[in-house]
Formats: C-alpha cells, structure tokens, sequence
C-alpha cells in the first residue's frame, strides 16, 4: 500500500503545475483570479460529488452531522493558499514565495508526524525525517537562488510578507490532516471527504470574492471572456481534486513529511518542464543547473524521509 503512495504523490503534485496553467487561463479570460479560483473550486466540487455518486459513497455525507465541526473546514486552507499566492506573488515573486511555501509545508508536515498533531500517529523526532527535511528546505534554497534575481526579494523590510508565505504552505499539510479525520468520521469514504473540503474552500473563495468586489472595489468578472479561453482551462478543478483527495488519503498510510514531501517533488519536476518549454501559455524560462540540483536534492530529501 505504501509503495502506491508513492508515484500518486509525486503524480498530484505534478498537476499542481497543470492547475497553474489552467488557473492563470481562467483568470485572464474573465479578469480576477478570485472569480476564477471560486470557478475552479466549484468544478473540484461537482467533480468529486459525482465520482461519489458513482462510486456509491455519496451517501456518507449523512454522518457529517456527527462529525466534529473543525473536521468539516479543511478546505479553508486552499482558500488561504490561493490568496496568499495572489498578494505574495507581486511582492515576493513567484520562485521566492514558492520556496517559502515549500519551508512552511515541510516544516508544518515534520511537527505533524513528529508530535502526532492533528490525530496523526506520533512518531517522535525521528533523524530520517529530521535530515530528510533538511535536506528538502536546502534544495528548495537552492531553487530559490537558482532563479536570477530571486532573492532581492528576500529583505528584513519583508519579513510580514515572509511569515505570511510560511502560514500558507503550512496550512496545506494540515489541511490534509484534518481532511484524514473526516475520512474516519464518514466511514473511509474518500471522494465525499474531497467535495466537502472542495465545497467548504468554495464558499470561502466565493466569500473573498464578495469582499473584493462589495469593499474593495475590484472589477466585475468577465464571464464572457472564457469563451475564448480554450479548453484545457477548466483543468484545474480537476487537478486540484486529485491533489487534496491523495494527500488526505496518502497521510495516515506514509506520514504528513512524505506526503508533503512526494508532492512537492512532483510539483517542482513539472515545473521545470513548465518553464523550459513554456506549457500551458506561461512564460518561457531558463532553467538553471542550480535549480536543477535544488530539485534533485528536494527528491533526495523525501527519499531519506522514507528510507532512514
């Protein structure tokens, strides 16, 4: 079981690369990235409600009313996620706040596993994970000077926005916690714990979505304008899904520091074939040899989590 784990971590977190592309499509097609995160939510949403359909689990959610309320609001977190991307990237730059998530979620991950936080199995302070963690945060320090100019944006003035990067990468680990709780509260039931956490990161999207609009006088999306978006736009719900679900399933069975640690792998090896060939209309970068090393440490990392 724990060897399936394994290529569907890296596999989700490679479509965290996929969901960018399709995100940053349907931003632009109607003009606010929170009406187009709200979109994307609510496909995950109907997506995950009719696989549970299908699969007959959707009748698990008439246990939700036993469930302890803070099982229900994982799916905050993505919603936290998705801003903080949008207020960071102008300020911090893309790399920058990327690695930074990356530090928040290994090092949320690591005091998961370690102190049983959560309703993780405790598995104390162990040295595999400890070096293994280690070793992720260098290769994503190296990552993060590998991109030029990268980190100019690493200044004492910042430090507000640094602490702010960290929060959001590591309220993704215990997102995933939270969301495995809820799986026992609802029998096993994987694909209905994935609509309510989509659901529940919906409504708080939809919530920013109104405050943007209602106080701070943001534009009114265009929804005309994904008409000419095209098709693999809409990708995002979808990849986001596969993304959340494995991670809450993934967690119980090879601990938060893998999970974490497999999916983040996966995410910067995509990345870096985003970047280099320019994917899903983004922009066309070089890639460094010392970015490539940072990914290839960041693999070696997860792999000494597992391994020590």
């Amino acid at each position: 079981m724990e060897a399936l784990f394994v290529p569907l971590a890296l596999i989700s977190g490679g479509l965290l690369a996929v969901q960018a592309g399709a995100n940053a499509q349907l931003s632009k097609a109607v003009g606010s990235p929170f009406a187009a995160t709200t979109l994307q939510l609510s496909v995950g949403t109907g997506l995950l409600a009719l696989v549970a359909l299908l699969t007959g689990t959707l009748a698990a959610l008439v246990a939700l009313p036993q469930a302890e309320w803070w099982h229900l609001v994982g799916g905050a977190a993505s919603a936290i996620y998705v801003v903080s991307t949008i207020v960071l990237f102008p300020r911090l730059g893309a790399v920058v706040s990327v690695g930074l998530f990356i530090a928040g979620q290994m090092l949320a991950s690591l005091a998961i596993d370690s102190f049983g936080l959560l309703g993780v199995t405790r598995t104390g302070l162990q040295a595999g994970a400890a070096i293994g963690t280690a070793v992720v945060l260098l290769g994503a320090a190296m990552i993060v000077f590998g991109q030029t100019g990268g980190t100019d944006n690493l200044k004492a003035d910042k430090l507000g926005w640094i602490v702010l990067a960290l929060f959001a990468g590591a309220v993704l680990p215990a997102q995933g916690a939270v969301n495995a709780l809820l799986r026992q509260d609802l029998g096993g039931a994987s694909f209905a714990v994935g609509a309510v956490s989509f659901f529940v990161a919906t409504l708080a999207m939809a919530a920013v979505l109104l405050v943007t609009l209602a106080w701070l006088k943001a534009p009114r999306p265009n929804i005309g304008g994904m008409q000419a978006m095209p098709w693999w736009g809409w990708l995002g719900g979808f990849a986001g899904a596969t993304y959340v679900t494995t991670v809450f399933t993934a967690i119980p069975v090879i601990g938060a520091a893998a999970a974490v640690g497999f999916t983040v792998a996966g995410q910067q090896i995509a990345s870096v074939f985003v970047d280099r060939y320019g994917w899903f209309r983004l922009p066309q970068r070089p890639v460094s040899v010392l970015r490539l090393a940072g990914v290839v440490l960041l693999l070696c990392g997860v792999a000494l989590i597992k391994l020590i």
